[in-house]
């Protein structure tokens, strides 16, 4: 049962992550700096009610496994999972901070859609990890 709530996080992360990165993030690049900022403002709060439920529910389920057995499957998925809630925390959230104080130009812009290829990869190989360990 645990593996298929995983499995519900780590799908939702993905396809989160991947619509940010192909769809949201380089739209950022065809607004002008004031709508940006009003859309900014917006897109913030709307995502962090998808984001948040999906990434406190990961780490969880992470910590949970980590506690019921300390073997290398469980070990690597929580390391990554700590990984992304730190990059998360220490270089997204403050990149977000600056779009929101008006840093708006495009290299800016092309550093957030470039640095978030990152997590990109690493919510990708979380699902194919947890995909692995599955039997339907």
């Amino acid at each position: 049962m645990l593996e298929y709530l995983r499995f519900f996080f780590d799908s939702g992360l993905l396809v989160l992550i991947l619509m940010v990165q192909l769809i949201i993030y380089p739209s950022f690049l065809h607004y002008e700096p004031k709508r940006l900022l009003i859309w900014h403002a917006a897109y913030t709060g709307k995502i962090a009610l998808i984001v948040l439920p999906l990434m406190f529910g990961q780490l969880s389920i992470a910590l949970f496994q980590v506690y019921q057995a300390q073997d290398f499957d469980t070990i690597f998925y929580a390391a990554i999972v700590l990984i992304l809630w730190v990059t998360t925390l220490t270089k997204f959230a403050p990149m977000h901070g600056q779009i929101s104080n008006g840093k708006t130009d495009e290299i800016f812009l092309k550093k957030l859609v470039h640095l978030n290829w990152i997590r990109t990869l690493l919510w990708s190989v979380l699902f194919i990890h947890t995909l692995s360990k599955l039997s339907f």
